[in-house]
């Protein structure tokens, strides 16, 4: 399985690779709505998805989870999947390795994901792992799409009343949300007049700003890049790939969408700083990762693993 905040994707693979099922459920957000309550959302997926299979039970459960941040998350979280009975194995790991996965022939390289936030982890065959908290900026992150939103803001708030540079964010995000200025959109934002979760809309409009050309804008995205080649650099070097030909895997709806600037900037910085780096960017729905995975535990065949793979090419 993948859960991640806003959707759980679930699959059902024999050893030989087939999907025998799927299903998909709702967000997975356990320090929203606490372990106990977050599974049972999970359960629900699972549920049908074993229905559809014609299995109660499997040998093995492999999730990529959301919010499993921290070791001491995945172990708790290992406990709660087990104590369902799902599998009578249960690996639970943090979503960005489904990424990495899903795009490597073998659990070798590095992924970085920027989508809400930003997250980094790399693999060896050997079973070694580079990995960051990821909790913000309690944990030294910058970046993600709610990142960029509030330093746009930020930026955008200063410009109009003369306290920073001018940008053309002045206008772009108030208008977004039909507002006339900064000041409005600080009022509505601030009197919940506009959802909080409105806010990740303005990721878009701050590349849209960049890509017109204007400073301010163009600086956060590069910003950005150069805080995706670092956690990149620094994954590789823990494990000892930064001298030799490695994958580096771009995901997440901010760098999946490809947006010129960045993926240039990424590019450039990695070629010099990780000349032998290979970047590319993971299309691939994690799910997939997570099921490459499974088949990794169980040391399924290679034909296997091109089978599952096979599958969600297709889907």
């Amino acid at each position: 399985m993948d859960a991640g905040n806003s959707k759980t994707d679930v699959a059902v693979v024999a050893a030989d690779g087939s999907v025998l099922a799927t299903a998909r459920g709702g967000g997975f957000q356990p320090p929203v709505v606490g372990v106990r309550q977050a599974v049972d959302r999970l359960a629900e997926a699972v549920d049908r998805a074993f229905a559809a299979a014609g299995v109660s039970s499997v040998g093995h459960v492999s999730a990529c989870l959301a919010n499993a941040d921290l070791p001491v998350e995945e172990r708790q979280l290992t406990e709660a999947l087990h104590a369902r009975a799902w599998g009578t194995t249960v690996e639970v790991r943090n979503d960005t390795f489904a990424i990495l996965r899903a795009g490597v022939e073998e659990p070798r390289g590095v992924a970085v994901v920027c989508g809400a936030g930003i997250n980094c982890v790399g693999m060896r065959p050997d079973g070694r792992v580079a990995r960051f908290p990821a909790l913000g900026r309690v944990s030294g992150d910058w970046g993600g799409g709610s990142g960029l939103a509030e330093e746009a803001l930020w930026h955008a708030a200063r410009a109009e009343d003369g306290r920073g540079p001018a940008t053309e964010l002045a206008r772009a995000l108030p208008a977004h949300f039909a507002l006339p200025t900064m000041y409005a959109l600080i009022e509505a934002l601030h009197l919940r007049e506009i959802d909080e979760v409105r806010r990740h809309e303005l990721a878009p409009v701050l590349f849209a700003t960049a890509a017109a050309g204007d400073p301010v804008a163009r600086a956060l995205v590069d910003r950005l890049a150069d805080e995706v080649v670092t956690m990149a650099v620094v994954a590789l070097t823990r494990l000892d790939l930064l001298d030799e030909e490695a994958p580096v895997l771009l995901g997440g709806g901010v760098l999946a969408a490809r947006h010129p600037q960045l993926d240039d900037r990424v590019r450039e910085l990695l070629a010099e700083r990780a000349p032998k780096a290979v970047p590319r960017v993971v299309t691939a729905r994690p799910v997939l990762g997570s099921a490459l995975l499974g088949l990794d535990h169980v040391a399924a065949p290679a034909r296997a693993h091109a089978r599952v793979r096979e599958f969600y090419d297709r889907a």
